[in-house]
């Protein structure tokens, strides 16, 4: 059995869906397989593409709740996922781009505004469930009008601050959109270029954003009776969560 389906079923734990539709769209047929087959497990309806014409068209002819899609196919098309006969079908999907990290430069121009986000190559199957259920969780209008916290952590959108219990916590502007984005994708791992990418709108060097998490981590986790909620994961990104 394929090493990702095997972990993939040793970790009932994973991020499940709920019958959504998704599209894959993949030259490579053992990634189709490999991504069909992992999401149709996790309880997603899946539909597959091998050609990013392909993909257009299933996208006008069915209504899809995210697209995967193989950033390797943007070259061949002459028009991105989203051209005008498909984001005039209101709500167009959300897009998950498959890249792989020498081509992360070619694929920052289609990052712009929206819900798209992007996993790179090789692929790990846990962070592409996790992407696709924080893209399809963003999509529901129940979650955007919640508080946003995690335990005695709590955000207030209206004013921009943040406590932890009864203690107010001082943040920044960036400090605070960080600290938010940790908290909405809480227990999932968020890479250094995630974090640029959403704090900055661009892309920073490693040391502005291990600097910017240092503050944070300092004001969030600076009470030694409480448990730590801020942490690293070396080589992959920061996280958000408890100790673990």
């Amino acid at each position: 059995m394929n090493a990702n389906l095997s972990n993939l079923l040793e970790k009932p734990s994973s991020p499940r869906g709920d019958g959504q539709r998704v599209l894959v769209v993949a030259d490579d047929p053992g990634d189709s397989e490999l991504l069909s087959t992992t999401l149709e497990l996790a309880g997603y309806r899946v539909g597959t593409a091998g050609t990013g014409a392909e993909g257009l068209t299933r996208l006008t002819e069915h209504p899809f709740d995210l697209a995967v899609w193989d950033a390797v196919l943007l070259s061949h098309l002459t028009h991105p996922p989203h051209p005008p006969r498909v984001a005039a079908r209101p709500p167009h999907p959300p897009l998950l781009f498959l890249t792989t990290c020498d081509s992360l430069h070619r694929l920052v121009p289609e990052l712009g505004p929206g819900e798209k986000d992007y996993v790179t190559k090789p692929l790990r199957i846990a962070e592409v469930l996790a992407r696709v259920d924080v893209l399809l969780r963003r999509r529901r209008p129940e979650r955007q009008t919640a508080v946003p916290r995690y335990g005695d952590l709590v955000l207030d959108d209206a004013t921009c601050r943040a406590s932890r219990g009864s203690r107010p916590l001082d943040l920044t502007p960036a400090e605070y959109r960080l600290l938010r984005h940790l908290l909405v994708h809480a227990e999932c791992v968020l890479s250094k270029e995630q974090i640029s990418r959403h704090v900055w709108e661009d892309f920073r060097a490693n040391e502005a954003i291990e600097k910017l998490v240092s503050r944070m981590r300092r004001k969030v986790d600076s009470d030694p009776g409480e448990p730590a909620l801020i942490h690293t994961r070396r080589g992959f990104g920061y996280w958000l969560g408890g100790a673990g």
